[in-house]
């Protein structure tokens, strides 16, 4: 096999050499105006936003109209319907036990859901690079860089989260592969060089041990092809994918995050917290602003304690590090039912929760696994 190199192609030896970092040495990059930063702490940047003038403050709010609106009461008819709804989604539940069992109480309440949702932008700046393929270098002769929250991006819905990546323009720079310093390959690190490596089978001695009959894998010369290179004893640099010289390039990483903060009043019956956390509810109250204020008359003192530790959370975490673009605050109310019910001798509980009557239950009398009835 004829592996003569010219001097353009030869290769260096980066047998031991670590995976490619994220951006070349410092010193192989020019500065940017208003970008020195990236050079000299390590590379990343998390960008303070500019200060936005909070929204109006909330105002005083009659809450007896509010409180007046009830959600409609679960008759037995209603728990009926929706335990047969339940079993008939599970594969192993019968369904004759809820269609014979005797309801002998309803026990009722109300609950109140708070939810307070912050939509913040925060913006981060890195040097990253790509394979150069003689494209258009977009670089500092075109122009000065913007500063990152000059440069307008389409926003997604409000608080929908979502993560995008932008090249800033008039950043890149081309320079050659600093992996392989320009070459484009580099030497193989399985066979170094040579193509070919010992015989796996015979150590290298062209005869299997014991063996009067040459290796029949190398066919007793004792060496195989490099199955690492195929032969060829240096490999396509990762890095620039052999095209020797690299785009460098500053970008901008724009994350749009909501953060939630939730609370439920308490109740007396034993229903998951988490499932009533996810329970569909009546909207009884909403408000949405730039900045929303704290409840602070709300005829559930718990309710109005809420509100004030959760915007007072957000504040504190948020504004150092993104930019809010949206808050909403809602209150809603959440219907919770605990069902008593005799069948076969035994009484029984289930919940059902929620505005569409969502089921939950531990000990269903008509349990099936296997073929096998579980009581």
């Amino acid at each position: 096999m004829d592996r003569d190199l010219s001097e353009n192609d030869s290769v260096v030896d980066l047998s031991f050499e670590a995976e490619s970092p994220l951006a070349p040495p410092a010193e192989l990059l020019e500065r940017l105006p208003s970008y020195d930063w990236l050079l000299e702490g390590g590379g990343r940047q998390i960008f303070f936003p500019p200060l936005e003038a909070p929204g109006r403050p909330l105002e005083q709010r009659c809450w007896s109209s509010f409180m007046e609106h009830r959600v409609p009461m679960v008759t037995e008819q209603v728990a009926r319907e929706a335990l047969l709804s339940f079993v008939s989604s599970k594969c192993c539940y019968g369904s004759a036990a809820a269609g014979d069992l005797i309801i002998q109480e309803l026990k009722q309440q109300t609950l109140c859901r708070y939810r307070l949702e912050t939509f913040t932008e925060s913006r981060i700046s890195e040097w990253t690079f790509q394979p150069f393929t003689n494209q258009s270098v977009d670089g500092p002769q075109r122009g000065t860089s913007p500063r990152l929250w000059d440069i307008k991006v389409q926003v997604p819905p409000m608080f929908q989260e979502d993560t995008r990546k932008f090249q800033v323009p008039h950043s890149s720079l081309v320079k050659e592969c600093h992996k392989c310093h320009g070459r484009g390959r580099y030497k193989c690190s399985g066979c170094h060089g040579a193509g070919m490596v010992r015989c796996p089978s015979c150590s290298g001695a062209k005869r299997k041990a014991k063996q009067s009959r040459r290796c029949p894998m190398c066919s007793g010369s004792g060496r195989r092809r490099c199955s690492t290179c195929s032969g060829r004893g240096s490999k396509t640099c990762a890095t620039c994918k052999g095209e020797k010289k690299l785009l460098h390039f500053i970008q901008l990483v724009i994350v749009w995050k909501n953060s939630l903060f939730e609370f439920v009043t308490e109740h007396r019956l034993n229903c998951p917290g988490e499932l009533l956390a996810k329970a569909k509810g009546e909207s009884l109250f909403k408000d949405e602003n730039t900045m929303v204020y704290p409840i602070v008359d709300f005829p559930l003192r718990e309710i109005s304690l809420a509100s004030q530790r959760g915007i007072a959370e957000h504040s504190a975490a948020l504004p150092s590090r993104a930019r809010v673009l949206q808050q909403r605050q809602t209150i809603e109310l959440i219907p919770l039912t605990e069902v008593h019910y005799w069948y076969q001798g035994q009484t029984y509980v289930y919940y059902i929760y929620g505005t569409d009557h969502r089921v939950y239950m531990v000990d269903y009398p008509e349990r099936y696994c296997c073929g096998c009835t579980i009581i």
